[in-house]
């Protein structure tokens, strides 16, 4: 290493590091030529270099890979304070509006962006950790860029996207309606860290229609897919980086919510359904960019709920739950040593400011601020608070800012939490002035110790006592020996408990267990806690013994994870709920066991029983794997199948509480399988085009969500229960992949490979990522066996050798199986083909004696090889509670009427060829009876008995029960059904 560089100065660990950072960066400078522009630069600019390496291993990253970037920032002034000149957001905005002028495609302009951010992002850590500048210039200036970034990357959204959708017009003008962006958090209060998330919301004026591109879409449509492509733009991590990592949950109804509102629906749902905890998080909302015109009448309109007109004490009661909120999720996350969630951290600090601009900020207009400080100053200013109090909470406030943004500097990460390394703590103890880490870790720690005493002035209940609540004979009950056995098991009986031997000894069981006996401390203590509440929440249900057989279960599965006992002590109606689910399902019961994560979905009533739409799904589901990086398979996987266990106990939940009918059940956990499978699909063709290129004759794009419903040519067939919206909550989906791409041909990447090798591994990737059994399980099984020749065809087929098999080699029960087939991932264009090749099949001339006698050949092997009863004779003698019913395989069941509304559509859709439009079952018998092709009021009996037998087997489904039932059940329904059969089929 060059003597430039006086490193002698530095702690040894850290003079290690930053000679071998050096060394790489000296190479590098060699390799480019430009190591005598190096040694030409002012001395000053030598020794910074040393400090910045301390600081940041992002800026030695950036430097090493373009060591062009230190001259360039030299000549533009390294050390320049853009927040001195102005609006500095407009002079960066200025800058990358020029970058992207001549950009094309998204690709180029995430390119500029990551490039633009990067390098703004050198400057600012080098000027932060060498200059030393104010904290509010630095924050004031990461908060102009990331406003520059999302801005112009709008407006060029709006220019790249306009030939394809247009643009969106206010009511009854020839004036273009913006997107609003709301920015939220840090970023709303211009207060934004060297690596935060950027919280935003987005909005528009009013519904309407686009105008001006090949395809109009609705208002909703339109910014939502605009949204989409700003976050894509911003947040998709590429080999270039991100720009901003964007979080959208702050959104009305959170991850569930439409990605964009319209305003009257923003004003609805603060007015008649915003939380506490919205009100907190509205303090901060400012409008970015050219929308602020719109944004600000959006806000202004939201200031009641924000603000109330009259002095709010009831916000103090408020901040106590939210205070019992923090403090579970720093135990559930052991996030002690968080300088911002952690006890005496940044949020403490923020909440003290922002319960007085809640309690008074309707009648003090003044406490409306955003920033922090200045809230901590109008404060002082009211006489609110001490002003000895106010000065060490500001003091304190950027002590922790700055620490928080030397722990971010480090490696460009957004984290909070103290390092463990000892070279990481020598490096941010010496960046930050002091002699070592302990000197530091104790100044640190007067600091939180200060804060929390103020935030416990303010909002501790002093007469709260946590378990003044908790009945001493349940403490009792779950504290007993063995010798005081019969009052444990009286006071159980007091509480309505029946089995009182059984449960007695489950709790005796579960206290004395090594699982219990080796938990330490703290844990221990949460579980002795935890015990009297669940013990009286299981007393509340209606099956007590049950409730409390199958919660104990749970325990013993959490018992290492002690922070979700923490989670249920913390919030008691949450365990209330989890003890009501359990009673009434033990498929819940084993789904929340085997996943404990779900847990945290019991803590909101409102989505947990109102599950959300298709679109919100999609939106959900897309910002959940936006967050990972896309070369990240198996964490990508994970959030799939986290995705689908929360959805499916949500929509389990709705069905047991009765909010959610029989029919919106399937179609929500259809609808939940389609969402998984679009994004399934878009995750693997990314992986394959990434690797191999494109196929040759491929349009589609999938990493664009335009691709799912354009020209993507690939598509996923759904056959069965999926096909005909009718999925149970453990149903297998029945899938067949087509491709329409060119027979012949390689795919464009370095790595070519032939289409059909191409399309086979795409298939192979899409079962992989289906099927894989993690430690969260298996998000589907798959059954590719209704593919053209079954398990001896191709995985793949394109649509002409589809069409073939289809037209001279199926078999006719493939044609049946063809009644319920369904496009439900892919390409739009492709869809259609599919579609009208189908109707085409169904609709074909046959022969009615034929069809017939090979319906009845197939329904009789079925018989034969699935059911108890060998024949089709329903035989009323044989109907007695000794010989079962198979709700789904025997006479007089589910298959029956399923294979009267195939027959029915082969037989008349040559004539009739609105009976090939739907593939579930209980609309097609719908057209059957409207056409009169059957008597409509036979036809409403089979579509009450159909869906009596679906009901029955979700309730089967919920129990953990096989679907089987005594055999003197539904014999009405049964007997119609065959009635029917014999009508048809004789036999």
């Amino acid at each position: 290493m060059s003597t430039c560089f006086d490193v002698s100065h530095l702690p040894l660990a850290t003079r290690e590091h930053v000679v071998s950072q050096l060394a790489n960066l000296e190479t590098r400078l060699v390799e480019e030529q430009l190591w005598d522009n190096f040694l030409g630069l002012p001395e000053k600019l030598h020794q910074q270099l040393v400090t910045v390496l301390v600081a940041s291993d992002f800026v030695a990253e950036q430097l090493c890979r373009k060591p062009q970037l230190l001259f360039d920032l030299v000549q533009t002034d390294l050390v320049k304070d853009n927040s001195a000149s102005g609006n500095a957001s407009d002079e960066y905005g200025q800058r990358l509006e020029q970058a992207l002028a001549t950009v094309t495609t998204d690709k180029q302009a995430q390119r500029v962006l990551r490039g633009f951010r990067q390098r703004e992002m050198v400057r600012l850590i080098w000027r932060d950790v060498t200059e030393h500048p104010q904290f509010k210039v630095t924050v004031k200036e990461l908060s102009a860029l990331a406003d520059a970034c999302i801005d112009t990357a709008l407006q060029w959204l709006y220019q790249y996207l306009a030939p394809r959708w247009g643009r969106a017009y206010y009511p009854k003008t020839e004036q273009w309606m913006p997107m609003v962006v709301i920015g939220m958090g840090k970023l709303g209060a211009c207060e934004l860290n060297l690596s935060s998330d950027i919280d935003l919301m987005f909005a528009y004026s009013a519904e309407g229609e686009t105008r001006g591109g090949k395809k109009n879409l609705a208002h909703r449509d339109y910014f939502t897919r605009l949204g989409q492509q700003l976050i894509k733009l911003l947040d998709e991590s590429t080999v270039d980086g991100f720009v901003f990592r964007v979080d959208m949950r702050l959104r009305p109804y959170g991850n569930s919510g439409a990605l964009a509102l319209n305003f009257l629906a923003m004003e609805r749902y603060y007015e008649e359904q915003g939380r506490e905890w919205e009100r907190y998080a509205m303090i901060k909302a400012r409008a970015i960019g050219a929308s602020r015109e719109d944004g600000a009448r959006l806000l202004q309109s939201l200031q009641p709920f924000i603000y109330r007109r009259y002095v709010d004490f009831g916000v103090i009661e408020s901040l106590r739950g939210l205070k019992k909120l923090i403090n579970q999720e720093v135990v559930r996350r052991g996030n002690e040593d968080n300088i911002k969630i952690g006890a005496g951290g940044i949020r403490d600090i923020e909440f003290i400011a922002q319960v007085f601009q809640l309690i008074r900020g309707g009648q003090d207009q003044d406490l409306r601020v955003r920033n922090l400080l200045q809230a901590l100053q109008v404060i002082q200013q009211l006489e609110l608070l001490p002003n000895e109090i106010v000065k060490e909470l500001s003091a304190d406030y950027v002590f922790l800012r700055n620490v928080e943004h030397r722990l971010q500097a480090l490696r460009d990460r957004q984290t909070q939490v103290l390092p463990q390394d000892e070279l990481d703590r020598e490096r941010i103890a010496f960046g930050l002035g002091y002699i070592d880490w302990a000197q530091f870790y104790e100044a640190l720690e007067q600091v939180r110790r200060r804060v929390r005493v103020h935030f416990n002035a303010l909002i501790e209940d002093p007469e709260e006592q946590v378990d003044t609540d908790i009945d001493p004979r349940l403490v009792g009950i779950w504290l007993a020996q063995q010798a005081d056995s019969e009052d444990a098991e009286s006071a159980l009986s007091d509480l309505g408990f029946v089995q009182l031997d059984s449960s007695w000894s489950r709790l005796q069981a579960l206290r004395q267990s090594s699982g219990v006996n080796l938990l330490q401390e703290v844990p221990r203590g949460r579980l002795d806690r935890l015990m009297p509440m669940l013990i009286s929440a299981c007393a509340n249900q209606n099956q007590p013994d049950v409730a409390l057989a199958r919660v104990l279960e749970l325990v013993e599965a959490i018992l290492r994870r002690s922070a979700y006992m923490a989670l249920l002590t913390e919030n008691p109606e949450a365990l209330q709920r989890l003890a009501m689910l359990f009673t009434a399902s033990p498929w819940v019961a084993d789904t929340i066991t085997r996943f404990p994560i779900l847990l945290d979905d019991l803590l909101n009533e409102a989505t947990l029983f109102t599950p959300p739409d298709s679109q919100e799904l999609e939106h959900e589901l897309r910002q959940r794997v936006l967050r990972i990086p896309a070369d990240d398979l198996e964490q990508q996987m994970l959030a799939l199948r986290h995705f689908q266990h929360s959805h499916l106990l949500r929509v389990a939940a709705s069905e047991l509480m009765g909010t959610l009918p029989l029919m919106r059940v399937s179609d929500y956990l259809s609808g939940l399988a389609e969402t998984l499978l679009q994004t399934v699909l878009h995750m693997a063709w990314d992986q394959m085009v990434d690797k191999y290129g494109r196929p040759a004759g491929s349009q589609g794009n999938a990493s664009c969500q335009e691709s799912a419903d354009s020209q993507l040519n690939f598509i996923i067939v759904g056959y069965g229960k999926l096909g005909g919206i009718e999925l149970n909550y453990s149903s297998d989906l029945d899938l067949v992949f087509i491709h329409d791409a060119a027979s012949t041909g390689m795919t464009d990447g370095k790595k070519s490979i032939d289409n059909a090798v191409f399309f086979a591994r795409l298939g192979q990737r899409i079962i992989h990522i289906l099927t894989s059994n993690m430690t969260s399980g298996r998000l589907y099984e798959a059954d590719m066996r209704l593919r053209p020749s079954g398990n001896s065809g191709l995985l793949v087929s394109s649509l002409q050798a589809f069409a073939e098999y289809q037209t001279s080699k199926a078999w006719n029960w493939e044609h049946q199986a063809l009644v319920r087939a369904r496009v439900v991932a892919g390409g739009e264009t492709l869809g259609q083909k599919f579609a009208q090749f189908r109707h085409q099949i169904l609709a074909q001339p046959r022969q009615e004696a034929v069809l017939t006698q090979e319906v009845a050949s197939m329904r009789q092997k079925m018989l034969e090889n699935l059911s108890s009863y060998k024949d089709l004779v329903l035989n009323e003698q044989r109907l007695t509670a000794d010989h079962v019913f198979d709700l789904k395989h025997d006479p007089g069941g589910v298959v029956d009427i399923e294979f009267l509304a195939q027959y029915w559509v082969l037989r008349w859709s040559q004539q009739h060829p609105e009976l090939t439009q739907w593939t579930d079952n209980m609309r097609i018998l719908q057209v059957v009876a409207d056409l009169n092709l059957v008597a409509p009021v036979q036809v409403e009996k089979l579509q009450q008995a159909y869906l009596a037998y679906r009901a029955k087997m979700h309730i089967l489904a919920l129990e953990n029960q096989p679907q089987k039932l005594p055999g003197n059940e539904y014999l009405a329904q049964r007997r119609l059904v065959r009635a029917l059969w014999l009508s048809e089929f004789g036999r």
